[in-house]
């Protein structure tokens, strides 16, 4: 049975589970690195439109982006056990914040990819023309100028998938994590005070949601100066 409301209980909360932060926000650090790295090699065969490759990248992201969150926690963390067990090889005790990582850097792939896709079709064609015209090649245009181009142009929704991923590892307690939601669970069943656990939880988050989308403010406005100046460089060495 719960007990009566206590606000003095949700000051009392915030910093036990603050001291779990650097868990939550290890594994948001870890799967952002390797989902945006593998969304990168999705968004190519979209890009330039590469035969059979590109439907496969096609559903995968449909895949991801259509399925919650928690139903891929625990696809990936009942499936790889499952898998590996037809080859011989034992990951039943798996730590699940190992799993938590992989499903939630595969589900951010799926986003970057989209957003990466959409930064390059941003990019004037022009400027690639105007690459080739100076002598680089196919790839070496990709990556010195449409890329850059393209992450800038990328760079608000990136801010937004970031948070949106901060918010969703709020689930990886439902695999066993012992991060700030998975905390909150224990202190949910020791206090019966729910209700102060998440309020708590919230003010935790919000406060570090609030703090990245300044960050990402101040640094996409110092990135957008950047790329003028490289545009200007680029073009007076075309002329």
């Amino acid at each position: 049975m719960e007990n009566a409301f206590d606000m003095n209980m949700i000051g009392d909360f915030v910093p036990t589970l603050t001291a779990y932060l650097p868990v939550t926000l290890y594994i948001l650090t870890l799967s952002l690195l390797f989902g945006f790295v593998l969304g990168l090699f999705l968004a190519l065969p979209r890009i330039y439109n590469i035969p059979i490759v590109n439907q496969l990248a096609k559903v995968y992201i449909s895949f991801f982006r259509g399925t919650p969150i928690m139903v891929q926690l625990f696809i990936v963390f009942y499936g790889i056990p499952a898998l590996t067990g037809l080859i011989g090889i034992d990951t039943s005790k798996m730590d699940p914040f190992y799993a938590a990582v992989a499903t939630y850097a595969l589900s951010n792939a799926a986003a970057a990819a989209e957003i990466i896709r959409a930064g390059v079709g941003s990019v004037d064609k022009g400027q690639t023309e105007a690459a080739y015209s100076i002598g680089l090649s196919g790839s070496q245009a990709f990556r010195r100028i449409v890329l850059p181009q393209a992450l800038v142009q990328a760079f608000p929704n990136m801010g937004n998938m970031v948070i949106s991923s901060l918010k969703d590892t709020s689930l990886a307690f439902s695999i066993g994590v012992m991060d700030m939601s998975g905390r909150g669970q224990t202190l949910i069943t020791s206090s019966n005070h729910s209700l102060e656990v998440y309020i708590a939880l919230s003010i935790v988050y919000y406060a570090v949601a609030v703090l990245f989308e300044w960050f990402f403010r101040v640094a996409e406005k110092r990135i957008k100066k950047n790329q003028t100046r490289i545009v200007t460089v680029f073009d007076m060495n075309i002329h």
